[in-house]
Formats: structure tokens, sequence, C-alpha cells
């Protein structure tokens, strides 16, 4: 910290100071929270986390439910037929959620056979109320993704002799999206850094990212599992070293004057940690009691048996998707640590592309046709090359889907933008050759929406770019015209609305999420409501529907 912050700090405490003029006793309160305010700031420009001293359970979970829906909501499911989840969830799925008694949620995780303790408290309580009342959708979803992803992390777990419910990370960290990408840049299943990635010998580089594939990330994930538990010796003081780092847990053990056990250094870590074990807890037994909170698993759109085969040259999905009629999207969805649709292999080194085991049979038998069909396009002179007019290394618009265009305006965001068009962040990076999330005021997007909704997605472009429908200027009219004029179009703006009556379990998100172009903050807007959490079951929520 540079001097002259201290400096400033310290003269804006003692003017704060001079303004208050209380009674002796309110003036020792003022003192003490000053005084703790001081030390916080401190520490925040010291570059340490702000310690909060109440309860901050709640805290923890909106940052959470923050954190889950930057990764989830626009990552985790396409919308498109080849979708990673298919739609048939039975209707007695529908479910009112009952409250337990805590005595129950106790006696289900001491039931849980782990070498890992799984205490149960008010953390942890908010937490699977989270995941069995409100977020029912998105477990049934990962439950579905589970039946593919588990067997690749317990064979893995095991084959370390570590426990088996460490399975469950990837369900706080990604939600079993191999694709998730964090808005502080932890990317895969497992959400590794990209340093920590790279330390675990996990490739990341313009053509392949690593820390994607299910199998290798996995790898990584139980080698650094297994180093932070030699270090510690405790499962949650390991978990939660792997969330922040364990400089950060040193740390927290050092402020609190050595304790090394999580709960009595829970204080001590960055907020977003704390969190976290209790999630993990809540994770595991959500897992493991789902059919008893009537939680259905949604089939994933994922082959059962898969087979792996081993590319030793350049190769292009779109080679193997004319040839052997499988959609790109499903070859990205089975090998998403390609990053541009391209297996970057040479005689020096190979790499695995996974397919269904029928399809591996058929590439065995049109191995050559694959390799040569349009090949000079690809890969000119058969090398790795990207030219300037192919830049957007082959995009073609996905099967049902038309190209619109979006230009960004000042204050735009990746997220929101994909919130607009209901499509994926890493969908829209893709399309635009973006790698990271910075975009410019200016900058054209091309976007694929379906083509029954195309014109409906231009009409969302173009307002969300800010240009008028018409640029005709108005005519002089009489008052009987303008009287006319001013009906017609509040029977034209009536047809851009709707109403939504909301009900039990609804949330602004799931509410907007049945509107295309709508977000949480459209709604919010349009209906004057500044608490999100006040709104309630019957309550009419006005919708722009164009």
């Amino acid at each position: 910290m540079s001097n002259k912050a201290i400096i400033l700090l310290f003269l804006s405490f003692f003017v704060r100071l001079s303004l208050f003029s209380q009674s002796e006793e309110n003036r020792e309160d003022f003192l003490e929270v000053l005084f703790e305010e001081l030390y916080l700031e401190t520490d925040s420009l010291i570059n340490f986390e702000h310690l909060f001293i109440e309860s901050d359970s709640l805290l923890n979970l909106d940052d959470f439910i923050i954190e889950q829906d930057s990764i989830i909501n626009f990552d985790t499911i396409p919308e498109h037929a080849t979708d990673l989840v298919v739609d048939s969830i039975p209707e007695h799925t529908k479910y009112l959620p009952e409250e337990l008694s805590d005595s129950v949620y106790i006696a289900r995780l001491a039931a849980i056979s782990t070498p890992i303790e799984l205490p149960f408290n008010e953390q942890v309580k908010s937490y699977i109320k989270l995941y069995t009342q409100k977020r029912r959708e998105q477990v049934e979803n990962m439950l579905g993704l589970s039946e593919y992803y588990f067997p690749i992390f317990e064979e893995y777990l095991d084959a370390r002799n570590m426990p088996l419910e460490l399975k469950y990370l990837p369900i706080i960290e990604s939600a079993l999206n191999p694709r998730a990408l964090s808005r502080a840049g932890a990317s895969g299943i497992w959400q590794f850094m990209l340093a920590t990635g790279r330390l675990y010998k996990l490739e990341v580089n313009t053509y392949i990212d690593e820390r994607r594939d299910p199998v290798k990330s996995t790898n990584a994930a139980v080698n650094f599992l297994s180093d932070l538990y030699d270090i510690y010796g405790d499962w949650h003081l390991a978990i939660a070293a792997y969330n922040c780092g364990p400089g950060n847990v040193n740390k927290a053990i050092r402020r609190s004057g050595g304790k090394r056990d999580f709960w009595e250094i829970y204080y001590q870590l960055p907020r977003e940690t704390r969190g976290y074990v209790p999630a993990f807890i809540a994770a595991t037994y959500v897992m493991t009691y789902a059919s008893e909170h009537k939680l259905y698993s949604k089939p994933a759109n994922l082959p059962e048996v898969t087979d792996t085969i081993m590319v030793f040259q350049p190769l292009h999905f779109e080679q193997v998707s004319q040839i052997l009629q499988i959609p790109v999207e499903k070859l990205r969805d089975m090998n998403p640590q390609y990053r541009r649709d391209v297996i970057p292999a040479n005689e020096n080194k190979s790499y695995a592309l996974k397919l269904s085991e029928e399809q591996s049979l058929q590439f065995a038998s049109f191995e050559d046709s694959i390799y040569n069909y349009n090949r000079q396009h690809y890969f000119p002179n058969n090398r790795l090359v990207v030219t300037p007019s192919d830049t957007k290394y082959a995009v073609v618009a996905p099967d049902g889907r038309a190209a619109i265009y979006y230009t960004v305006k000042s204050g735009d965001v990746l997220g929101k933008i994909a919130e607009w068009f209901n499509v994926r962040v890493t969908d829209l990076r893709y399309w635009n050759d973006i790698s990271g999330n910075i975009i410019k005021a200016g900058q054209r997007l091309v976007i694929y929406v379906p083509k029954n909704k195309e014109e409906h997605y231009k009409a969302v472009a173009q307002a969300r770019s800010g240009k008028s429908a018409s640029t005709t200027k108005p005519t002089t009219t009489t008052a009987t015209q303008t009287s006319s004029s001013q009906t017609s179009k509040q029977s034209n703006d009536d047809k851009n609305y709707e109403y939504y009556v909301v009900k039990s379990g609804d949330t602004l998100w799931s509410i907007a999420q049945k509107y295309p172009g709508v977000s949480n903050e459209d709604i919010l807007r349009l209906n004057n409501i500044t608490d999100v959490k006040k709104i309630k079951p019957g309550q009419k929520l006005k919708i722009r529907t164009i």
C-alpha cells in the first residue's frame, strides 16, 4: 500500500471523527464501528480480503447465485436440437417443497459414508434449500449429466484412494459444464485458472484448452486436491484452498492464531470461500438424497459408451461432420477442449477425438475420406494457417438458425447480450472470434437465432442498439387525426406487452427466461420493482414481448 493511500485513509478517518457530536455512549459505538472500518479498508488496500463480523450466510448465498448464474444461465444448456439435456421431465417432478426438521438433515448427512466431515448448520441448510427448492431444474439437469461425468471423476479419485464424494466439487464449480468460464477467468468443469492449469500440465493455447477436457482436467484436479490434502491433512481446508488458493488459507490460519479448522477460520477467509465448503456439503446431500426431494434426472443427450480416436494430423470438425453426418454441435459437446473446431495434431503430437462407439467404427472405415475432405480449404499445404479471410475459422450457421447482427453500444457486456438473444456466452465468443470478455462500442456481432424467431430477434437487436424502427418525421395532423393516431398507438403498444402471473417458486430470472430478449432488469424497470425478493405468487408482471 502506498504512503499516499495511507495518508488519505487516515485523513478520512479523522475528518469523520471530528464531525461526530452525539452522546458519549453513542460515540463509543461509533468509534468501535469506525475502527473496524479502518481495519477493513486498510486490509483491502494491502490486497487482503474484507472481513465480516456479522453472520453473512445470506450474502455468501447471493454471491454464489450470481456467480453460478454468470456461468450457468448462458453457458450450460444450448437451445438447439443437440442440447446437452433433453426436455423430458415427468409431471411428478412438479413438487411443492416441504419444510423438513433439522434432525432429518442431520440424520441423512450422518448416514453418508465418507471420510469428509459433513456437519449441518444454518449455512449448509441455506444451500440445501437453494438446490432443493429454488434450483430444482438445474439440479435435475446435473443429475442427468452426472451419469456421463461421474464415472470419469470416480475412476481418477479411486486410483488415488481419495474420497469419491469429491466428485461433487464440479457441481458447485461449474454445474458440470465443461465449457463454463467464470468472471475471474477460471475455465472448464473443474474451473482451473490459467496458471494453475499449466502448473498441472494442462495445455492451453490458441487451438486447445485442456481445462475444458473432462478427462485431463479431472486428472489435474485430483492431483491438485491430493497436494492440498498433503499440506493441510484436512479435507475442508483442502477444499477451501482449491477455491481460493493455499495462500489465502494460510493467511486465514495465521490471522486466527494458528487454528486449522475451517469453521474456526471461517471469518478470516475470503467471503466467497466461506460459502464454498457449505455449498459442497449441500451438493453432497442433494445428489445423494435427490429422490427424497422428488428430484429426477433429465436424460443427457450424450452417448453412454464412447471411444477415443487418436488423430495424428490437423483435422477440422467440419470434415468429420460432413462425412459422418454428425452435427458440429455434438462434436463440440463431446470434445469441448478444442477452441476453434480444429484438432491441431501433427506427426510429433497426437490428440484425442471422442466419439460414440458406433461413430468411432465409422471413422475408422472412412478415415481417408474424412482427412481429405476439402483439406486445402481448412489446412493449406497441410498446415495450421489462419488467414485474414478465415479468421472466423469456418463458422457456419447452425442448422435451423439464421444470422442476425447486433452493434455493441457503450455499457454492453457479453453476458447481457447473450441473455437478450437467449444464446450462450461461449457461442457468442465462438461466432465472433472473441477470446475473453472484452467488447467495444461499435463492434458488430453476428448472432445465430432460430429461423422461426428471426424477425423477433431483429426487432430486439434494433431496440437494444437504440435505433428507431422508423426514421420518418411526423407530419402535422388535425385534432381528429391526432386522437385516432394516439388510439392506434395505444393499441399497437398493448400488442407489444403481455402480463405474467407469478407462480410459487418463480424468480425474476426464471420468468425472464420464458421471454426471449427480456432480462431481469427489463422486468424490474417496467414494473417499478426495486427489490428482486419482493415478487410473490399471484402478482401480475408486465412483460415486453418485442
